[in-house]
């Protein structure tokens, strides 16, 4: 059996990946408040019910605060179950009560019914000026929001943007990023 086909751009995401997860420093707790209302802010200006977050895993961005305050103002939240590789992400009814349970790759989700976000918060490793990011190399996302079509917000700090993510023909951009420093807008063009 053959070795399945590595491209450039495959190589060029794994290394990329390798080095932000090298250079990851943890911020302040004062950040990652920050972060928090600037996301909190742009969620609330957007027409969306119902909002696809996430719960974190270990040294990523804690949003379950932000749980909190979306369901307090009467948003639905849903949280993401990880499928099997090659298909998008399934959301899950989350409220302060309900109970998590373990899925795939270390993840929780509530056992709550399945819904269809009409708004997702994307996590990623890196990102650029326009609207690119570096997920965790599964594709999930991109998927996800390719099936659903519907807002999506990226998140993450600051010190995570880089010149340019090396992209490929799935990858999907977003038009807006939320760092602890603010909101970005990504309406420019990628450059040929």
């Amino acid at each position: 059996m053959a070795a399945p086909h590595t491209s450039e751009i495959d190589t060029l995401k794994k290394s990329l990946r390798r080095k932000m997860a090298e250079c990851w420093q943890t911020l302040s707790s004062a950040d990652e408040e920050r972060l928090r209302a600037f996301l909190l802010k742009e969620i609330l200006a957007q027409p969306a019910r119902k909002i696809a977050a996430v719960w974190p895993l270990a040294g990523e961005v804690d949003l379950r605060p932000l749980c909190h305050a979306v369901s307090e103002v009467g948003r639905q939240v849903l949280l993401p179950e990880t499928t099997s590789k090659g298909f998008p992400l399934i959301f899950r009814r989350w409220s302060p009560a309900s109970a998590m349970i373990s899925g795939r790759f270390g993840t929780l989700h509530p056992e709550g019914d399945i819904d269809v976000p009409d708004l997702i918060l994307v996590p990623f490793l890196a990102f650029d000026r326009f609207g690119y990011r570096l997920g965790y190399g599964g594709g999930y996302y991109d998927r996800t929001l390719a099936a659903l079509n519907v807002p999506a917000i990226g998140f993450g700090f600051s010190g995570q943007q880089i010149d340019s993510v090396p992209t490929g023909p799935y990858d999907v951009p977003l038009r807006t990023i939320v760092t602890e420093c603010g909101i970005i807008r990504t309406d420019i063009p990628k450059p040929l």
